[in-house]
């Protein structure tokens, strides 16, 4: 259960900076946390819900540029539905001016990981794609993004009758994955293969879209929103076919200075109007636990914007 509960404003560390929040967009894996969880999910509770947090910074931390005061920024913080964020100054996302609060959120992660994960994947121009749960927060981003790169054929697979969203985004063609044989629509599609599968959700789905690959085909599993991670047969692997993972801490880790240039390069994207966000709704932080439904019942397409 999501309460809202008055607090101290916080003040930044080190290396950290307090930002006032504008936006706060919510994200599918707390509304995992708050449940407890289990395996790559479980988090001690109570907690708090992180997320992407969009807003101006009011202070600075000892080792931070006094610069940064005043500046609207973007974060993905550990503790995010507040009026005021701590962040980590390393990683703030600069906002390029008059841009939206709904794209400035994706800034610091959701753009990042869509971004990455078809690099990742090796995509080339004219290679096909299918991306799950493409009427998500990240997937939409991905699905436009897939078109920028150049890609071939895009499929937008989702829950629901998302159809008509995922096409006005830029993708050929979008299939249900709840009806029975939606993999039978792509393989009409696509008989020799899908060149790239980019999954967030694990479980039966990932091997459906494993299965679905093409000689010399990628698979890139960027999540587990089923809640299974899901195991893939080695022997699947066989036909020339390749899987990786991909987590956002980790790359940050493994490569900063690129993943910086990545921020970068996403924040021009959305400067020239070349991404966009869609927006599903946007609820006061008080209705936090509204749109932590609205995620779990997949009733909602694009992102979800808390205000404060």
């Amino acid at each position: 259960m999501l309460t809202v509960e008055e607090a101290e404003r916080p003040a930044p560390g080190e290396g950290q900076v307090l930002i006032r929040a504008e936006a706060i967009g919510v994200n599918f894996v707390d509304t995992r946390f708050r449940r407890g969880g289990e395996g790559i999910f479980r988090r001690p509770l109570p907690g708090r819900p992180t997320g992407d947090v969009a807003g101006i910074v009011v202070e600075v931390g000892p080792g931070v540029d006094p610069g940064l005061a005043g500046r609207r920024v973007a974060a993905l913080a550990e503790d995010a539905y507040a009026e005021f964020v701590v962040a980590e100054a390393r990683w703030l996302a600069d906002v390029p001016a008059g841009l939206s609060a709904a794209d400035a959120v994706m800034l610091p992660m959701a753009a990042p990981v869509a971004l990455r994960v078809l690099r990742s994947a090796g995509l080339r121009r004219g290679e096909s794609v299918l991306v799950h749960s493409a009427a998500g927060g990240i997937g939409h981003l991905i699905v436009q993004l897939a078109r920028v790169l150049g890609a071939g054929v895009v499929i937008g697979a989702t829950s629901g009758d998302k159809g008509d969203f995922v096409r006005s985004l830029g993708a050929d063609l979008a299939v249900d994955y709840a009806v029975p044989g939606w993999a039978g629509r792509v393989r009409e599609a696509l008989p020799a293969g899908v060149d790239v599968v980019l999954d967030a959700a694990g479980g039966v789905l990932m091997r459906e879209g494993v299965a679905l690959l093409a000689p010399f085909g990628r698979a890139v599993a960027y999540g587990a929103a089923s809640g299974d991670p899901g195991e893939v047969p080695v022997g699947s692997l066989f036909a020339l076919r390749t899987i990786s993972g991909f987590n956002l801490t980790a790359w940050r880790r493994a490569a900063p200075d690129v993943a910086r240039q990545e921020m970068d390069e996403v924040a021009n994207l959305f400067a020239a109007g070349r991404l966009r966000t869609r927006v599903h709704a946007e609820l006061p932080l008080a209705e936090a636990a509204t749109a932590h439904k609205l995620m779990e019942e997949r009733a909602h397409s694009g992102r979800l914007l808390l205000r404060p």
